[in-house]
Formats: structure tokens, C-alpha cells, sequence
């Protein structure tokens, strides 16, 4: 059945102003849908998926974390957002905005998606969490090309480049999605210099900063694509190690099944396959009902 869309804005936890769209089905919910995004990649990419899960009667919600898409200000020069904001601010504050008395509340994810539940102070109190293409971002973890590739982009071209800007340009350099605060892109640098990603750097876990992946209890799924040049299950199986409270089950997509996917394939119009697989799967493991924030 064909859904609503309407969008909304609501305030991040500190009171940061967030684009939005609810998506509602046509029946009453079963459960509802936090679309938790990739790294500057704006939540109209992830419609079709939105369209198909309210379509099987899910409320879904896609946003925009700050800097990107409609959340992002006139300029990113000097505007101040990292990683840890777009989790513990933004996507905490999603949570809290979709979360319904008494409905399962399912949180389907794209690459940082995997980060961001753990980075929250309590781990993100979902229901249940399925990932597509997250892992530790660490070079040694990709194909000797992508490596290189790689490599250059941390050291030779993006720093410069962030330094006269005061942001990342993805576009201009070809790397695709939305250009990136400057705080996003440099944790994102410097964290991708370990093989397990944040829990390899020593000043990572300051004040407890990683204590939600202990407090993570709820199960999770990551699939990951083996032609995912960015995230192969073994930078996958690497950092999801670091959810200790919770056994993950990793799934591996093999493109002779399910065709090219890459990173960005999974949320793609044609791969409602992969949507039908995730939302199954959060329907058996998903069933709890996560506590209401405090």
C-alpha cells in the first residue's frame, strides 16, 4: 500500500534543528523504523527503502544529521559538528522522536549507522539493529587499489584541502554524498588509522566515551557485500567485535546472488531483496520492547 511522507523538523538533544520525513503505512504499525544513514549521505537517498517498509507497515523516519542535506547551515566553514554530535545529539534524538509506547522499535543502518548506536551513552535502546556496510574504515582492510586511494585521500589531498576550505568537498573531489564538516572528517581520518577503528585509539574511551557498546544488549545483524571495497566482513567482523553485551550475526552478500552493490548499492531501487531480508530478520530478533529514553 502506498505510504505518506510528511516532513518534520525536530531538535537534536541540544536543541539543534534536524530535517526529517515520517513516513506512515496506509495500516496500523507494527513496528517502528529509525533509518540511520551513512557518512554525508543526505536521508532522500534512502526513500525507496522508507516507500517499501511503510508499504509492509512500518513507521519509518529518515533524517538528515547536521551539516548535511536539509540540516546543514548557509556554510560549513568553521561550523562546528563531529561524529560524537551527529550520535549522541542527532540520531539519540531521532530514536527519542519515532520511539511509540508498547511498538518495537527497529533501527536499520548504513555504514556510520553501526557507529553511531554505540557511540550513545546507553548503547541507543532499540529493539533490534540491522546494518548494511558497516566496519572500522582502516585501509589495511580493502583491496590493495582502494588502499591506495585511500591513502591519498587522508594524506596528501585532504588535509590541505580542509585546512583552505574549512570542510571536506566530497563532491569536487568525486568521492560522492555531501561535503563534511571539517570535525566529521577529521575523526573520521584519524580513526580510520586503526585496524578496530575507535577502539584502537587510547584517547577514544576518555570519560567513558565508548561505554554504550557494553551497554548494547540488543541483537544486532551487519551485512556486508563482498564487493563492499570500503567495508569487507573482515573491517566489519573487526569493529562489531566491539559490541560486547550482544552477539552480532554477520551476513555476507555475495554479488553473484545479488548483484553489484559496493557501499552504496544496498539502499539502491531494485535491491528490495535485501530490505525484505532485513526487516524479517528484525521481525524474529526484534520483538522487545526498548525502554523509553530518560
Amino acid at each position: 500500500m502506498p505510504a505518506a511522507a510528511d516532513p518534520l523538523t525536530f531538535a537534536a538533544r541540544d536543541g539543534y534543528p534536524l530535517a526529517a520525513t515520517h513516513w506512515s503505512p496506509s495500516t496500523p504499525s507494527r513496528a517502528q523504523v529509525l533509518m540511520l544513514g551513512a557518512t554525508g549521505v543526505p536521508q532522500g537517498f534512502y526513500r525507496a527503502f522508507a516507500e517499501h517498509a511503510a508499504g509492509l507497515g512500518c513507521d519509518v523516519l529518515t533524517f538528515d544529521y547536521r551539516g548535511i542535506g536539509g540540516s546543514k547551515p548557509k556554510t560549513l566553514r568553521g561550523f562546528p559538528a563531529t561524529y560524537d554530535d551527529w550520535a549522541r545529539l542527532d540520531a539519540a534524538a531521532a530514536l527519542d522522536t519515532l520511539r511509540e509506547p508498547g511498538k518495537p522499535l527497529w533501527v536499520v543502518g548504513h555504514s556510520f549507522a553501526g557507529h553511531a548506536m554505540g557511540l550513545m551513552a546507553d548503547g541507543g535502546e532499540a529493539s533490534a539493529m540491522y546494518t548494511f556496510g558497516s566496519g572500522a574504515g582502516w585501509a589495511g582492510w580493502m583491496p590493495a587499489a582502494e588502499r591506495r586511494r585511500v591513502w591519498l585521500l587522508w594524506n596528501l589531498v585532504g588535509p590541505p584541502v580542509v585546512a583552505a576550505l574549512g570542510y571536506l568537498p566530497m563532491k569536487r573531489l568525486g568521492l560522492g554524498g555531501e561535503d563534511l564538516p571539517a570535525g566529521v572528517y577529521r575523526q573520521w581520518r584519524h580513526w580510520c588509522g586503526f585496524p578496530r577503528y575507535f577502539f584502537d585509539d587510547p584517547q577514544a574511551n576518555a570519560n567513558g566515551r565508548l561505554d554504550g557498546f557494553a551497554k548494547a544488549a540488543y541483537p544486532i545483524a551487519a551485512a556486508n557485500a563482498l564487493d563492499d571495497r570500503w567495508a569487507l566482513p573482515a573491517s566489519r567482523d573487526a569493529f562489531f567485535s566491539g559490541y560486547t553485551a550482544t552477539r552480532v550475526e554477520g551476513i555476507d552478500l555475495d554479488p553473484r546472488e545479488h548483484g553489484a552493490l559496493g557501499h552504496m548499492g544496498y539502499f539502491r531501487r531494485g535491491r528490495e531483496r535485501l530490505w525484505d531480508d532485513a526487516l524479517a530478520w528484525l521481525e524474529r530478533h526484534g520483538t522487545g520492547i526498548a525502554r523509553a529514553a530518560a
